[in-house]
């Protein structure tokens, strides 16, 4: 794949080939991590420069073009690096860029890259999910303060976040996406209560946020109140091209291809059964055509364009490749994918689970990654927005 790229692309790619054999540890790879474990990559990623890759030099991210960025994520998920936390980074990173005041890009950049800070998304909540602008969280301005009271849900990693960006109420007489604000949120604040969701693989990844009478300085707004909508589609179309995850697809399809290999079915390998061949033929072709509208889009943000419609495409497919190659890698380990007890996941105990080492990965990486056609924004919805922003439906 390399020869499509220029000489200096080429180059860059063994630069960071060379940096991920150097300085990433193996146990950060393939396993789930900690908040310390994750927090320890990130500052060595931090110390390189290249934490925050899609953000421009000024800002003190890497400034890399398109096709850097898209190498980076590549071989990152090859080297089954740990993936960058997305919430600072990829999503609240822009929206202070382009809408922050001087005053909160100063403070709050600069912590989202030494670790300071660990942020979480209070979009969602229990009656507003991809139709995100019913929410009812309230902020009240009172005095210099906002009172906020409300609930979010599934959000993600908040367990261990201290600040959280959340969509509120700010007018309740106008139309629905015309009274949302964008507010900062310390998440040590009095009257914030947070509860685990556990998930279907048995982690408590998710969360419920609860706010009682919480007060918010007012100089934590992003932006002009009543706004936030603006602020919060800018987000998403961040987020939405973020979860296409090619990266972590290219990854998947490679250690798919190695099951494949391995694994034995009617005393020939899985690899030369005609119709999963021909099954696995079809994700990779769909995968080679997503990443070229990847980069596409990339080197369109980075010419100053917002995606509109194509991130939702590219969510769209991106999330039905991802979970049509843990669909296929389930099926590869055959009667091995079996749901394993937790602490055999867990890795709770000496016992090595039964069967191919692949096969407890599959099965989590199998019903985790159920959720990715319904985050950020169902699949039915980013339908709906094609339908109408490119077809005019």
């Amino acid at each position: 794949m390399d020869m499509s790229f220029s000489p200096e692309d080429q180059a860059f790619r063994a630069e960071v080939r060379q940096f991920l054999r150097d300085r990433l540890p193996a146990r950060l790879s393939e396993k789930e991590l900690t908040k310390p474990e994750i927090e320890e990559w990130h500052a060595v990623l931090n110390e390189k420069g290249w934490l925050a890759g899609n953000w421009p030099v000024q800002f003190g991210g890497a400034g890399w073009t398109a096709i850097q960025r898209h190498i980076f994520e590549e071989e990152s998920a090859l080297a089954h690096a740990p993936r960058v936390l997305p919430f600072g980074i990829a999503m609240l990173g822009p929206v202070l860029q382009k809408f922050g005041s001087k005053e909160q890009q100063d403070h709050y950049l600069p912590r989202i890259l030494n670790g300071q800070d660990w942020w979480c998304q209070g979009y969602s909540e229990p009656g507003a999910g991809s139709d995100l602008a019913s929410l009812k969280t309230t902020a009240v301005r009172d005095g210099d303060h906002y009172i906020v009271n409300g609930q979010k849900t599934w959000t993600t990693l908040g367990q261990h976040a201290n600040w959280i960006f959340c969509l509120v109420r700010t007018d309740s007489t106008v139309k629905a996406q015309e009274g949302i604000s964008f507010l900062l949120i310390d998440m040590t604040a009095p009257g914030i209560i947070v509860r685990p969701i556990v998930l279907l693989d048995g982690t408590p990844e998710v969360n419920e946020v609860f706010f009682d009478d919480v007060r918010v300085p007012v100089e934590n707004l992003v932006g002009e109140e009543n706004r936030g909508w603006t602020y919060a589609k800018y987000l998403l179309t961040h987020e939405r091209t973020n979860i296409a995850g090619v990266g972590f697809a290219t990854a998947g399809l490679a250690a798919l291809k190695r099951i494949a290999r391995a694994q034995v079915a009617n005393g020939r390998p899985l690899i030369e059964n005609p119709l999963f061949a021909a099954r696995l033929a079809q994700v990779e072709i769909d995968l080679m055509a997503m990443s070229t509208t990847n980069l596409r889009l990339l080197a369109q943000a980075a010419a100053g364009q917002v995606p509109g419609a194509e991130s939702s495409m590219l969510k769209l497919k991106g999330t039905q490749i991802r979970q049509a190659i843990n669909d296929l890698t389930r099926r590869a380990v055959g009667p091995w994918a079996l749901a394993f007890p937790s602490e055999a996941l867990e890795g709770a105990n000496d016992d090595a689970p039964p069967g191919p080492a692949e096969a407890a990965g599959a099965t989590r990486a199998y019903l985790n990654n159920r959720k990715l056609s319904i985050y950020g924004g169902s699949n039915e919805i980013q339908r709906g927005i094609i339908a109408k922003s490119l077809l005019g439906l």
